[in-house]
């Protein structure tokens, strides 16, 4: 660019930066810019406050015996978390073989048939206010239909309980990347003669199974730390127990109960399952978001 030509550009841009306009609308740029640094840097600060204290106090407790042991009585030494741990794993396992079909399929409907039918509208409707409904809310809602009924705490309970927090976060994933297919690839298995349900389940669901199964893995995350819906419905068990028909020990309930006793012992391993569940649901989340990347067909 020659010299003239510059000199012509800057005589171009000296009237608009004198513009009050202008200069007014720059100066609400800079500080809306400004505020949300201020908020990243903050939500950041917080977050690596508590994932540090969770660390620099739950690491302590991590060691063989917390993986091995069961928990001790009150004022015991030692114990660990086994019966907790398999606790949790049975009910979050059975509330993903629950919930993972179930909100799969409500999500195709949801997709396939949402814009034709009432029932498709108001089952949306549901979803969204499961999505935002407080977790204890549904557990007093199963502690109202099925412990009272049958006179006792259980694992199922639990497990029903948290099947309901999971199905919402799976129909509105699936729902989602459903709705992410090109219309053309619908109408080119329609055109090849497919039936819709066929085009629905096979050609759609296939295209997005990779977004699919991250809903599930982020659905698993949400459930594997919910305390209040278990309080209402497993309950706890301080013995190892794999009855799913009575109180099962569970990790976010010992948590609970562990980190307010005045044990130390007790405080300590109540540190080291919450950052025990605390990396695994990190580890669920990087999972959701790099394993399962996948590109929408076009």
């Amino acid at each position: 660019m020659s010299q003239t030509t510059q000199t012509a550009v800057a005589g171009a841009d000296k009237p608009q930066a004198m513009n009050p306009v202008y200069r007014r609308r720059l100066m609400q740029h800079r500080v809306g810019m400004l505020f949300s640094f201020l908020a990243m840097g903050l939500g950041l600060f917080v977050l690596a406050w508590i994932l540090l204290t969770l660390v620099f106090k739950g690491v302590t407790a991590l060691n063989l015996g917390m993986l091995t042991e069961n928990t001790p009585g009150p004022g015991g030494e030692g114990g660990g978390l086994l019966n907790p741990i398999v606790g949790s794993l049975m009910m979050v396992g059975l509330s993903t073989l629950i919930s993972t079909p179930i909100g799969i399929l409500a999500g195709v409907y949801l997709a396939e048939y949402g814009e034709e039918s009432k029932l498709a509208q108001v089952t949306r409707f549901v979803t969204d206010i499961m999505l935002s409904a407080p977790s204890i809310v549904i557990g007093l809602f199963i502690y109202a239909i099925y412990v009272a009924n049958v006179g006792h705490f259980s694992g199922w309970a639990g497990t029903f309980a948290i099947s309901l927090i999971a199905i919402p976060v799976v129909v509105r994933t699936t729902d989602n990347m459903l709705k992410l297919v090109p219309n053309g690839l619908r109408e080119a298995a329609f055109a090849l003669g497919a039936p819709r349900w066929k085009v629905a389940m096979i050609v759609r669901l296939r295209a997005v199974k990779a977004g699919v199964v991250t809903g599930v893995l982020l659905a698993v995350a949400r459930i594997s730390g919910e305390t209040a819906p278990l309080l209402f419905t497993a309950l706890n068990n301080q013995f190892f127990s794999t009855n799913m028909n009575r109180p099962i020990a569970n990790l976010p309930v010992v948590i609970n109960q562990f980190a307010m006793s005045p044990y130390d012992n007790w405080v300590s391993l109540a540190w080291g399952g919450a950052l025990l569940i605390t990396f695994s649901v990190l580890l669920l989340n990087v999972l959701s978001r790099t394993l399962f990347k996948q590109q929408i067909p076009g």
